[in-house]
């Protein structure tokens, strides 16, 4: 099976929480929090073990909460390459949900300052721990200092390696990455990303696959995954176009963290051990679907993930 590392530039311990109400003023009296590992690679490499896979997580860690992320990582038996880094612990994220409502509210830190100097280093370092031939996944936010330019510096380092390289990213780094296109394997957005892009609605799968095809034959990516909520996933290369639906219903969702990350994971393990692109999406998808039905910072469950796949429909577009 092809090897799979994925990198965490800003990981976080995510805490999770509930309390009856949120309101502003009085001491607000919570449950016991959950600790879990976090940050988009970290949670990839997670799904990918929850799965009955295998992955290297390499992350950026800093000071005692970098520390206490390891612990974790090593108590779920995630294999992990550690980066260390000088400009601050690593950071913590909060979750906590309103038992009154069920609503979440997620509080999310910015995570340590990198100057160029651990920019070149992690690059050189990713480079050097990439598996010939393998996968790499860039998945999560940066921290402060890391160039926008980041994701394409880094195809355009793996390419050498015959490496693939699957990017999840948002905001500056993923126009940067429009604009000046390094055409990694992968690029995934969501659906409200992809409209940013766009400069205009995308209602339909049609509409999202339209825009896709735009960004294939500018050369932005071999291929161009955009999610599309509570409708599922959409996958376009120069070969076709495809839709994977979410595999339950509404009311059936408990929470939307964790959602993307699991379709990465179950997405690049699936193609590692050699599915096609389609059920690489199917099995993507049902991850997804399966992770939005969990509480909290929780990911995709295998046995789960093995029941729904076979009410994941595909259509060609």
């Amino acid at each position: 099976m092809v090897q799979i590392l994925t990198i965490t530039l800003n990981p976080t311990v995510d805490l999770s929480t509930a309390t009856p109400a949120v309101s502003a003023g009085p001491k607000l009296r919570c449950t016991n929090p959950e600790a879990d590992p976090g940050g988009g690679g970290i949670n990839v490499s997670r799904a990918i073990k929850f799965l009955g896979g295998e992955s290297t997580a390499f992350t950026a860690v800093g000071g005692e909460t970098g520390a206490h992320l390891l612990r974790l990582l090593a108590e779920e038996h995630v294999r992990f390459t550690a980066f260390s880094v000088t400009g601050g612990a690593t950071r913590q994220s909060i979750a906590v949900t309103e038992q009154q409502t069920g609503k979440q509210y997620r509080f999310v830190m910015p995570g340590p300052y990198w100057h160029h100097e651990m920019v070149d280093e992690s690059l050189n370092a990713i480079v050097q721990a990439a598996p010939l031939g393998g996968v790499v996944v860039l998945s999560g936010s940066q921290p402060p200092g890391v160039p926008m330019d980041y994701p394409a510096r880094l195809s355009r380092a793996l390419a050498a390696k015959g490496v693939q390289l699957f990017v999840d990213t948002s905001g500056k780094p993923l126009h940067e990455l429009t604009k000046n296109p390094a055409n990694p394997y992968v690029l995934r957005m969501d659906d409200v990303e992809a409209e940013d892009l766009a400069g205009r609605k995308l209602p339909t799968r049609k509409d999202t696959a339209d825009f896709a095809s735009e960004l294939v034959a500018r050369g932005v990516a071999e291929n161009v995954i955009v999610a599309r909520g509570a409708d599922g996933s959409t996958l376009v290369n120069k070969d076709g176009r495809w839709h994977a639906s979410r595999a339950i219903a509404a009311e059936e969702v408990v929470s939307a963290v964790g959602a993307g990350d699991s379709f990465v994971g179950a997405f690049s393990f699936a193609l590692t051990r050699g599915d096609t692109m389609q059920e690489a999406l199917r099995f993507g998808t049902t991850a997804a679907s399966s992770a939005v039905m969990s509480a909290g910072t929780q990911l995709c469950n295998k046995a789960q993930v093995d029941q729904l796949l076979p009410d994941c429909e595909l259509v060609a577009l």
